[in-house]
């Protein structure tokens, strides 16, 4: 059985299961990212939810694990070389798993770059950008007279939005005939923009029909469904 004991944030989130992987999360764009990950791929793992409204993130054991007080994060009690691997940044914790289980990746090398190409896509700008005009348009921005920012981070959600539906104008998925992490990566943020941010009539989303056609097929996977509610609120 492995021995947890020397990560501190185990202290606070003891593990029941320490022989399988555990997920420091919350069910946000990020943190959905791994749960539909792990659930696709099947690998056992055990889900901490992360309290924000506690600022369980800012707690010393959480910080330990992730000194960015971002989640989610990971430890991993199986990781390479039969040692245990804690890791953070949800585009990492996709890649490892990939790598991990041979799932969700193309093998061959420029198949697997463009696949890394669109997960960087999604990091540098899907997620910054949609969770701007979620901050200007739901949240506390809202009530800023100067209207410029959101005007600007709609323009560029826009765009955004404009090279993902050429991409998928003649695919299925993101890749092509293959459903990878770069879609597990970018379809929780567009989710999101058009349901928890309620910014689908600000982004004019009917424009991008191929883009609601791959989140449709995306919501529909039943490893999809289960790990958008991962980990549970209470």
């Amino acid at each position: 059985m492995p021995d947890l004991s020397a990560y501190p944030i185990t202290r606070k989130w003891p593990a029941q299961h320490p022989e399988r992987l555990q997920l420091y999360s919350l069910p946000t764009p990020n943190g959905v990212k791994v749960s539909i990950m792990l659930e696709e791929t099947g690998l056992p793992y055990e889900p901490h939810l992360i309290s924000f409204a506690d600022n369980e993130q800012l707690s010393p054991e959480f910080l330990s694990l992730n000194p960015n007080n971002k989640i989610p994060a990971i430890l991993d009690p199986n990781g390479p070389d039969g040692q245990a691997l804690a890791l953070f940044e949800s585009g990492a914790i996709l890649l490892y798993l990939a790598e991990k289980t041979g799932q969700l990746i193309p093998e061959d090398a420029a198949g697997r770059y463009q696949a890394i190409q669109w997960l960087m896509f999604q990091m540098g700008g899907i997620g910054p950008m949609f969770g701007q005009v979620g901050f200007f348009h739901k949240f506390a921005g809202k009530d800023y007279q100067d209207k410029r920012p959101l005007e600007r981070y709609v323009e560029e959600s826009k765009r955004l939005l404009g090279v993902l539906e050429r991409r998928l104008s003649d695919r299925q998925w993101i890749l092509g005939d293959s459903y990878s992490i770069a879609d597990i990566a970018i379809l929780p943020w567009v989710r999101n923009l058009i349901g928890f941010y309620d910014a689908g009539e600000l982004v004019q989303i009917e424009r991008f029909a191929n883009v609601t056609r791959v989140l449709d097929a995306f919501l529909s996977r039943p490893a999809v469904i289960r790990g958008l509610a991962i980990p549970q609120r209470d």
